[in-house]
């Protein structure tokens, strides 16, 4: 499947053609043939790359995250759940896919999102299975610097080790053009937030226990790279007993798994422009 082109793309590639004084799509004047030598043959067109999905599993190594009832450690199970994830999308074949890590270690948080930046990453999604007194089930989140309620900010304050905004890559244009671009590319992305959140929330609806309210906001670190859609998904709470012994179940991570690689497909199928393509 070839990617289409977003509006983030679409905005910088304008604005930087815009700045420097091209015409878009002009082309650029063609080089003397020399004489004698054969006409130059049709243009191989090369397929896009498919888009990257960058999947975080939380915590490892010396941070082993929440500790279970049963002592069950989140650091583990998250990685199991993403390690599975990656599976079914490698294996859907709509996407290429990274992880932060792929062991037990640790790693910073400002480091797993400059990783998703550096590799160009079309989503992020952060997986954890954190405690909160009396949660139980699924829920996702979205970047917001006011939190939606008392829960996700406690989630946030919890998961916060760095904070890693980032800059953007921007085109050398004037400084103005340049507050243009970083505002609308920071708006797509959030509303590109929101869309994967919702069908996030809607593949996993009929098939696991969700948290009420389950789309929820914080200021989490790892959400804040400012032209990436990425979401944290907590898969469960491990303070729940009953929580920590489904996803002791390898059974139960691959529904967790399966649910959340539709909803990155279900994302890549149609990437929009913003909230309109929600449907």
């Amino acid at each position: 499947m070839e990617p289409l082109p977003t509006r983030r793309g679409v905005i910088a590639s304008t604005l930087a053609a815009t700045a420097s004084g091209l015409a878009l799509g002009a082309p650029a004047d063609a080089a003397p043939r020399r004489e004698g030598a054969p006409p130059a043959g049709p243009a191989v067109r090369r397929a896009a790359p498919r888009p990257l999905v960058v999947l975080d599993p939380g915590h490892g190594g010396k941070d082993p995250g929440t500790i279970g009832a049963a002592g069950t450690y989140e650091k583990r199970v998250v990685l199991a759940a993403a390690q599975e994830m990656r599976r079914r999308l490698e294996a859907g074949g709509r996407c290429r896919v990274l992880m932060t890590r792929t062991r037990d270690v640790f790693v910073p948080l400002a480091s797993r999102v400059e990783f998703a930046r550096r590799n160009g990453a079309a989503l992020f999604v952060s997986v954890h299975a954190d405690s909160a007194p009396g949660a139980r089930g699924a829920s996702v989140y979205t970047l917001s610097e006011t939190a939606s309620d008392a829960l996700s900010a406690g989630l946030a304050r919890r998961e916060n080790a760095a904070d890693a905004a980032g800059g953007l890559n921007l085109p050398t244009v004037p400084a103005e053009v340049q507050r243009i671009l970083m505002s609308l590319v920071r708006q797509e992305t959030r509303q590109g937030s929101v869309r994967l959140a919702a069908m996030t929330v809607g593949a996993l609806r009929p098939r696991v226990a969700l948290l009420p309210n389950t789309h929820r906001q914080a200021a989490f670190a790892v959400l804040k790279a400012p032209d990436i859609p990425s979401v944290l998904v907590e898969i469960g709470f491990l303070s729940s007993r009953l929580d920590e012994a489904q996803l002791n179940r390898s059974a139960h991570r691959a529904v967790v798994a399966g649910a959340l690689a539709s909803a990155v497909e279900s994302y890549l199928e149609r990437p929009g422009l913003g909230m309109a393509a929600t449907g």
